[in-house]
């Protein structure tokens, strides 16, 4: 009977949480283009207190060296008061904040959004004492990633 109710709980908690691979990245399919997924996420992040650092066009970027890419871009964002806590965990944990966010159309011409697990993160730069922050961050990113798709 436990054993049961285990398999039951683990498969309504991957059934629930986003597709990622072992890489803990999150890919959320959008139903807009790159340039309105963009800016729709932009306005998302801007509205909840976000600071935008850097927008970068990565198929302009390609179009100067004379290269192709489908519409690529990438969102640098972050929130001081929650990034802060997880480099004074552990400070290598600025290596993967400020968050980020890939807009991007893949060869089939769907449109995607991907970015790093939290989870992942803080596995990766062993954050202990942490988890109610990484959290936080885990389910703020869903939503952003969720509205801007929608």
């Amino acid at each position: 009977m436990k054993r049961n109710l285990v398999i039951l709980l683990l498969l309504f908690l991957f059934s629930t949480v986003p597709a990622f691979a072992d890489n803990g990245i999150i890919n959320v399919e959008s139903s807009h283009d790159v340039a309105t997924t963009s800016l729709r996420l932009e306005k998302l992040l801007r509205a909840n207190g976000m600071t935008i650092f850097a927008r970068v066009d990565h198929a302009k970027g390609a179009e100067k060296v004379g290269k192709g890419l489908p519409p690529m871009e990438l969102l640098i964002f972050g929130n001081p008061k929650l990034g802060t806590v997880l480099m004074q965990c552990n400070q290598t944990a600025g290596l993967d904040l400020p968050q980020k966010m890939l807009i991007r159309r893949d060869r089939r011409g769907k449109v995607w959004i991907s970015y790093n697990d939290p989870v992942w993160i803080a596995k990766r730069h062993g954050l202990v004492g942490c988890g109610s922050t990484v959290s936080k961050i885990r389910e703020a990113l869903e939503r952003f990633a969720s509205e801007a798709a929608d």
